[in-house]
């Protein structure tokens, strides 16, 4: 009798370290495995991606087009959209480039412009751009910062929502995402007023849901946890800053911009043509809201 029970905990034990390690075989594969696009959702759209030579913005602008879209990236620096420009090319998609630094308006009308006489018109418009001069709490802050914050990662957003109707309201499927952030529901500490900024977002989705519908246009949001991007290092580039951010999300790791990219080309696509008004938090199962 002995001898049976201590092969059957042998066997239970055994099998319990082999459950443990299928499971983080599949969670680390599901967070590097490569993604194949076998999907034309977008074809025949034209899209805007603000701050898309990089991260997030940069991850959004290429699923789009890998889903057969035509893609106009923009960012404030002329080098780094030529280089964002020929490596998606590179791979033989359709998109163009142009500098445009948001919180110019010079820069926001050529932006259009340059959409219309490339690709011929609009259909989706993601408003991406942002900015975090410095860490903080919110009290800390000082006006300029504070108004630095809150013209490109609000008025810049409004702007550039404002502008881009004439274009939007000729398209027959048009739809704006505004990226927002898990800070948002979840204010971070350290990033008092962006935080602040990124719940502004959320209201503006849901004050122009209504007046947009009138005119067939759909907007939604994306609210990004952590991400593994230049713009979110200080969250982990420290072994600690890492676990803890880790430690945010019910999946225990960081989230990468192609998880945000899906999200972006289902709410730009007719798949979500009954969806306008929302936000979807991607953040690895957080406690954001019921």
């Amino acid at each position: 009798m002995m001898i049976w029970h201590n092969a059957k905990y042998i066997c239970l034990t055994s099998f319990t370290m082999l459950r443990t390690t299928i499971n983080q075989s599949v969670r680390k594969f599901g967070a590097n495995a490569p993604s194949t696009i076998k999907c034309n959702r977008l074809e025949g759209k034209v899209a805007i991606v603000t701050a898309s030579t990089e991260g997030i913005g940069f991850s959004i602008a290429k699923r789009l087009a890998q889903e057969g879209a035509k893609v106009m990236i923009s960012s404030r620096k002329e080098s780094n959209v030529k280089q964002a420009v020929e490596e998606l090319k590179s791979e033989g998609l359709q998109v163009a480039g142009t500098v445009c630094h948001v919180g110019k308006a010079e820069d926001r009308k050529n932006l259009f412009e340059k959409t219309k006489t490339d690709f011929g018109g609009l259909d989706i418009l993601v408003s991406n751009a942002a900015v975090n001069p410095t860490v903080g709490s919110v009290l800390d802050c000082s006006e300029e910062v504070w108004d630095k914050i809150f013209d490109v990662n609000v008025k810049c957003t409004f702007l550039l929502m404002k502008e881009s109707l004439p274009l939007l309201k000729c398209s027959k499927s048009p739809s704006i995402i505004i990226v927002s952030s898990i800070a948002g529901y979840v204010p971070f500490s350290l990033l008092g007023v962006y935080s602040i900024s990124k719940t502004a977002l959320l209201g503006l989705i849901k004050a122009a849901m209504a007046e947009l519908a009138n005119d067939g246009i759909r907007i939604n949001g994306i609210a990004p946890g952590i991400i593994k991007t230049k713009f979110s290092k200080p969250l982990y580039e420290s072994e600690g800053a890492h676990e803890l951010s880790k430690m945010q999300s019910s999946m225990r790791r960081l989230g990468m911009p192609d998880e945000i990219a899906g999200v972006a080309a289902f709410l730009a696509s007719n798949d979500a043509s009954y969806i306008t008004g929302e936000t979807i938090i991607v953040s690895g199962g957080s406690n954001a809201r019921l």
